[in-house]
């Protein structure tokens, strides 16, 4: 089987075109890695065989999670940051199945299927953490000047 390039350069930052199989939350870290991406937001669309899906529990501090099989993810968004040293990736999503039902949430996961996924990874000029904000008890995105 041939290896299909993953991703290309594009002048506001990456073009990233996933197969059958690909789990996107790792090569979008591996993405990170590889290209030493500081920061960036992204958006994309395509079939997956598996998602899951969470909805953030602010009492437990957690998500509680569902999964979904066979699913055609309509949107995905999010951004791309760090946090103590490694990959931190929040993204969100909402895809429906052969009934039209839709399903969305925080993105815990996602697989691939049958088909393609493609996002469009829009680079930013400086390296964004991440950190729990002790007032939500939640990971925010740090803005600092």
């Amino acid at each position: 089987m041939t290896e299909h390039v993953r991703h290309i350069p594009t002048p506001t930052g990456f073009l990233m075109v996933l197969r059958q199989g690909d789990d996107v939350l790792a090569r979008l870290e591996g993405l990170m890695q590889t290209e030493a991406i500081g920061s960036a937001s992204l958006s994309g669309f395509g079939f997956v065989a598996k998602a899951r899906f969470g909805f953030f529990d602010f009492e437990r501090g957690n998500y509680d999670p569902r999964e979904f099989d066979a699913l055609e993810i309509t949107a995905f968004t999010g951004t791309l940051a760090w946090k103590e040293g490694k990959p931190a990736i929040h993204a969100h999503a909402s895809g429906g199945d052969r009934d039209f039902a839709m399903y969305g949430g925080h993105v815990l996961g996602l697989v691939v299927g049958r088909g393609s996924f493609e996002i469009t990874i829009t680079s930013h000029a400086r390296l964004l953490e991440r950190a729990v904000d002790p007032a939500i008890g939640a990971n925010v995105l740090q803005l600092s000047e």
